[in-house]
């Protein structure tokens, strides 16, 4: 799902940025990209309980998300879609986080946490009406503790931020987690987001997906100093974990809604991933990043990590890769015909709730739009 580079286009960075220091910062990794289990004394208690079964089930949740998300973006490429955002890359943050949930605790996603939808038992033919342009959302936040998609950058922080408040001043035994990106990280509201928590110690995670860059941005631009550091700053822990390493992203998640829960406040968790695709459908990445640096990713490949640990230690056999790659094709199919049988969007729906009683103005761009569309029909638009 990536488009191949040219030697004609080669990233551009500007000659001022300023790079990150060269030192490494340490991460929390349990599963090495060679799929060998690193203990880790702070981390492990948080994944002790996990069996074989628990593993081969993170396992299932990654393929099929990604089965998922490569079948939106075919249907965004047939014209079914009018856009799609893929989590190609980011599977093992988004599941390693979303299964360390509990059912109580709530949930604010952006607009591409679909793995994080999947474990709060969203269907995924429910994500893609908004993507089609027939629904704001498709599903009802409460039922599952997880907020409708947001687009509006960073937003999301504070009502995640409010939520928690609300939660601490009620008494109630569960916590709040934020999902947002390194992009996301130099808005305004997540600052605010970060000053509120910490003052009001607000039982909230705020968990950061760093995919390295910001539509065309790379994290250089956002930050001097690793992501995770910044909570520093604001009186609460940040902690970086490797991104694609799922048992990690469970493991650190577990902890820090564990701390929320027990009234320690706030945490920034920095999951170190990758876009292996584009920002969305309409991007196209090889203006600004080149082969070299997706190839040195794609050998941390998140679902491979995962994959080489069970079959070394011997907790999956063929018979159970062969079943998940039959159910792979058959959530595909699902998702391909629900979404051809949905109805194409209503073109004037746009218009209908700008202002509350009508405005001279958007009747007026609503005329203008109706003579647009009626000039395709007449063959002079086409």
């Amino acid at each position: 799902m990536t488009v191949e580079s040219t030697a004609a286009r080669k990233p551009r960075r500007s000659a001022g940025t300023k790079k990150s220091p060269s030192t490494k910062p340490e991460q929390v990794q349990l599963l090495t990209p060679e799929g060998k289990r690193v203990k880790n004394a702070q981390y492990d208690p948080y994944v002790a309980d996990v069996t074989p079964e628990d593993l081969r089930g993170l396992y299932r949740d990654m393929v099929l998300t990604r089965r998922f998300d490569a079948e939106a973006t075919s249907l965004q490429r047939q014209g079914e879609l009018g856009l799609w955002a893929s989590l190609l890359g980011q599977e093992a943050a988004q599941i390693g986080s979303g299964r360390a949930t509990r059912e109580d605790d709530y949930v604010f996603p952006t607009y591409r946490e679909h793995g994080v939808a999947w474990c709060r038992g969203v269907d995924p033919a429910n994500l893609l009406g908004m993507f089609r342009g027939v629904n704001n959302g498709g599903w009802d936040p409460n039922s599952n503790n997880f907020q409708l998609y947001t687009i509006v950058i960073g937003s999301q922080t504070l009502h995640a931020t409010g939520y928690a408040m609300g939660v601490a001043k009620d008494g109630a035994d569960s916590a709040v987690i934020a999902y947002f990106g390194d992009g996301a990280s130099s808005q305004g509201d997540v600052a605010e987001s970060f000053t509120f928590s910490a003052v009001y110690n607000a039982p909230v995670v705020f968990f950061c997906q760093n995919n390295q860059w910001a539509i065309s941005e790379p994290t250089e631009k956002q930050t001097r100093v690793p992501l995770y550091q910044r909570a520093q700053g604001y009186g609460f822990p940040g902690v970086r974990v490797d991104g694609n390493d799922v048992l990690a992203c469970l493991a650190v998640t577990k902890w820090a809604l564990e701390r929320a829960r027990s009234g320690e406040g706030p945490t920034l968790v920095e999951a170190y991933t990758y876009r292996m695709g584009a920002h969305t459908t309409s991007d196209d990445p090889t203006r600004y990043r080149g082969d070299d640096e997706r190839l040195s990713w794609e050998a941390k490949d998140p679902i491979a990590r995962l994959r080489a640990y069970l079959e070394a230690s011997n907790h999956a056999d063929e018979g159970f890769f062969a079943e998940l790659e039959a159910e792979s094709e058959a959530l595909g199919r699902r998702v391909r015909e629900a979404v051809r049988a949905m109805p194409d969007p209503d073109h004037f729906a746009i218009f209908e709730n700008v202002y509350a009683d009508g405005h001279a103005l958007v009747d007026e761009e609503r005329a203008q739009f109706a003579a647009y569309q009626a000039s395709f029909a007449d063959g002079e638009g086409a």
